[in-house]
């Protein structure tokens, strides 16, 4: 298996395309009408593969005019995701609007919030630097995930250096700052329409908290978050995204150096990462994933412990606001 959209799916991950589309397009339809009570729906798009399969099955079910993009470019963001979201956007037809939320986040202090806690581990950062985080994850350490900072000066000298948690937290505090201005402006253009708002997690990311809470992971209808990402490039090539998009690695485009989803968060390249969650979710045997992942089975073992560690950070992104009088539901 190699981590591109032309890869063979493991079978077990195979879908009837079609098939899958006409349903989740009738579950759209039926959840608006009954449930929402909604016109329409918005999202955000980010010239990736999920938010592009997402737009495409909101178009399928309602067609393009009750469905409205956003592009929501900020300071770090990477200009070819502006150009393959609109590139999309044109694809399908839809009515798209341009929010830079690069002045809202200086005006809030997210950039200078993050490169304050950068400097408690690289003092000299300042104008011209880059930087991303990444992870030493426990298949390649032997034991646990190990958070380091990666800058790069003006003069191209680049740097990896170990993180304190605090300097973690406050950059990743900092960097959230993007999630939840987006879901902002993707909720005020829901109310001016009358819409609801599409989330676009696959199942991989909304199963081990690959998100932010009330950032990204807040939506109305996550239309794939049961669909491991294999499946999820199955229905794009279905839909007809463009090759571009199928092709392109998943990537954050959250930090000012390019980033992969690897390096952040995940141990695996998405098509080793489905084979070994549905190992786990279907209680198979270590040898059997390991064969299918062209992994051993030690490291089968590694990535399901990986997968169990970061259910129980995603436990408190996914749980609901709590209620201490146990009778206040039907309470006006």
């Amino acid at each position: 298996m190699t981590n591109n959209a032309h890869s063979m799916p493991f079978s077990p991950l195979e879908l009837d395309a079609a098939a899958e589309v006409e349903r989740i397009a009738e579950k759209i339809r039926r959840s608006l009408r009954f449930d929402l009570r909604k016109r329409g729906l918005v999202l955000g798009l980010s010239g990736g593969i999920d938010s592009s399969v997402s737009a495409a099955l909101a178009v399928h079910a309602l067609g393009a005019a009750n469905v409205f993009g956003l592009f929501m470019p900020e300071n770090d963001s990477d200009p070819e995701s502006l150009r393959l979201g609109q590139a999309v956007a044109t694809m399908l037809g839809m009515d798209c609007v341009l929010e830079d939320i690069g002045p809202s986040l200086a005006a809030m202090g997210c950039y200078e919030r993050r490169d304050g806690f950068i400097r408690e581990v690289v003092p000299e950062y300042g104008p011209g630097w880059t930087s991303k985080i990444v992870f030493d994850n426990a298949m390649s350490t032997g034991a646990y995930n190990i958070s380091s900072l990666v800058v790069r000066s003006p003069s191209g000298e680049t740097r990896k250096i170990r993180l304190t948690a605090k300097a973690y937290l406050g950059i990743v505090a900092a960097t959230n700052m993007k999630q939840r201005t987006r879901k902002q402006f993707e909720y005020y253009h829901a109310d001016r329409l009358n819409f609801a708002v599409l989330g676009t997690p696959n199942r991989l990311e909304y199963d081990q908290g690959f998100f932010v809470k009330n950032g990204d992971g807040a939506a109305d209808i996550k239309p794939i978050a049961h669909l491991y990402k294999s499946q999820v490039y199955q229905l794009a090539a279905h839909l007809g995204i463009p090759q571009e998009i199928r092709s392109r690695p998943p990537t954050t485009d959250t930090y000012s150096m390019p980033q992969t989803q690897e390096e952040f968060y995940f141990a695996l390249p998405y098509d080793k990462m489905d084979i070994c969650l549905y190992g786990l979710e279907n209680d198979r045997p270590p040898a059997e994933i390991a064969k299918a992942a062209g992994l051993s089975e030690d490291n089968v073992r590694f990535v399901w412990t990986d997968i169990a560690a970061k259910r129980k950070v995603a436990h408190y992104l996914h749980h609901a606001p709590i209620h201490l009088h146990e009778g206040i539901q039907g309470k006006s």
